[in-house]
């Protein structure tokens, strides 16, 4: 259960931040307030009193660590959660020891935090009665809907607060099984249409001839089964939200009269004669690569303008791998949540599923956690168990050749150099190791995130400058690899 709201003063230099946060615990209905330097938290713990404080360390004026100490003693009862980019053992460790309730490393997962603070709150009420503070995983959060701490998800949640106080039309792209409406949702609930209809309509699912009734409705005895006026998508949808899914999939005939609607606010039904002034935010996605349908006349570029206001791209899981452990534990708990039973992971299970390449992206994750929570006989899920479940063509790379097995070929290729080399001491092993690995991995990465330059150095973990150095090094040309500048 949710704990009682409360008061929560959120600072953080990052306006973005302060609006996400901000706008995830007043949907749980709790008061907020914000600040963005150490001045003005100390001025609102004085006027505002919260009940649990979050912090960023590095602010404007000073380090946001500094008073966490005086201020706990200051104010009985209250909480805090330190947000840091710093994520070193020393921040974690002086956070703990200046008393702070919870750290969380940046990027931090939103559905975490509001979780910290209703644990936090509970906690202050039940010292505040005496009473046992209870399980903190019993209590629930209705932060967005979206879970996830990668830096490419962190960019989604800094578009989503960008957009929550204005009715851009907004554009999602990624794979499918990326959480498409989940985003939409997230903005619809915590934007300013809130209160009212969140519609959803998904093209691919329509037939063709019905696309348009659907979206516009129709007048009784417009068409064969038409027995009585009936409002369509945008009628329903009046004051919130209209998602457009598989925008891509839309007849040409459709897309132009989706385009007169945005252009003029009016809809007629098919058959009808009178327009009906509509207000909806429009929040359209897709799988497909809407310019090469452009190109082909399959898509109206007119209407892609239209649409492409704000585009807000989600990556695939295999690009958020730092995701899929959090993911795989948040859908085994809310597996749990609804009467399956309660299941953990193990280490080599947890390996496996960070090596998967997950075609399916998040929904193959999270129908993969639902199954092993009803089919997996041992509460601990164990590495057979995936492999099991997994597609055999689809298994990761590591399946064949383990850790153990390049292990063992190093040393054989060592073995082999070493007695080859008698005799010349200065030979540099390590270079000549270097030499026949290393490009073949610069080369794998690169290939795996499409020659993106910027993201193989971050999987890689080096820079951007020394991956340039490797590739001149090994005389590998960007151009022949087809890499991206």
């Amino acid at each position: 259960m949710a704990s009682a709201p409360g008061s929560v003063l959120v600072v953080d230099d990052d306006p973005a931040i302060c609006v996400v946060v901000g706008e995830a615990l007043r949907r749980q209905g709790h008061r907020v307030k914000t600040a963005a330097s150490i001045r003005e938290r100390a001025a609102l713990i004085k006027s505002f009193a919260p009940d649990v404080l979050i912090t960023d360390v590095m602010l404007p004026d000073g380090d946001g660590l500094e008073d966490i100490a005086a201020i706990i003693a200051q104010e009985p009862g209250i909480n805090v959660i330190v947000l840091s980019a710093q994520n070193t053992l020393n921040t974690a460790i002086r956070a703990t020891e200046k008393g702070a309730f919870e750290y969380l490393p940046k990027p931090f997962d939103l559905n975490e935090l509001t979780r910290a603070v209703s644990d936090a709150l509970a906690i202050r009420r039940a010292s505040e009665t005496d009473g046992p503070a209870g399980d903190a995983g019993d209590f629930g959060h209705d932060g967005l809907p979206l879970v996830g701490r990668s830096a490419a998800m962190q960019e989604v949640y800094r578009t989503i607060a960008r957009v929550l106080s204005n009715d851009l039309s907004i554009l999602v792209l990624g794979e499918s099984g990326t959480g498409k409406e989940l985003v939409a949702e997230a903005i619809h609930s915590l934007g300013q249409r809130r209160t009212k209809p969140f519609v959803a309509i998904n093209m691919a699912a329509i037939p063709r001839e019905l696309i348009e009734a659907e979206l516009f409705g129709y007048e009784k005895g417009a068409f064969t089964g038409a027995h009585a006026r009936t409002a369509g998508k945008f009628e329903q949808a009046q004051g919130g939200t209209l998602f457009l899914d598989e925008i891509g999939d839309m007849p040409m005939e459709a897309q132009t009269r989706l385009l007169r609607v945005l252009q003029s606010g009016e809809v007629t039904t098919v058959g009808g004669s009178k327009p009906v002034r509509v207000n909806v935010r429009i929040i359209a996605a897709t799988n497909k690569d809407l310019p090469p349908l452009i190109e082909e006349n399959r898509f109206r570029q007119d209407l892609y303008y239209r649409l492409n206001v704000v585009p807000i791209a989600l990556p695939s899981l295999r690009e958020r791998r730092e995701d899929v452990m959090m993911l795989a534990r948040h859908f085994l708990e809310r597996a749990a949540q609804e009467g399956l039973p309660r299941k953990t992971l193990s280490d080599d299970a947890a390996q496996l599923l960070m090596a998967y390449h997950w075609p399916g992206n998040v929904r193959e994750l999270q129908n993969l956690m639902q199954r092993l929570a009803v089919l997996s006989r041992e509460n601990v899920i164990a590495a057979d168990v995936i492999r099991q479940a997994l597609p055999v063509d689809m298994m990761p790379a590591d399946h064949g050749v383990t850790a153990d097995h390049l292990a063992g070929a190093v040393r054989e290729w060592a073995r082999r150099q070493l007695g080859i080399g008698l005799g010349q001491p200065n030979r540099a092993l390590h270079d000549d190791l270097l030499a026949v690995v290393e490009p073949v991995l610069l080369q794998e990465v690169l290939a795996s995130v499409d020659g993106n330059q910027i993201k193989a150095a971050a999987l890689l973990g080096i820079n951007r400058n020394t991956l340039r150095k490797k590739l001149t090094d090994y005389g590998l040309d960007p151009v022949q690899l087809r890499l991206a500048d």
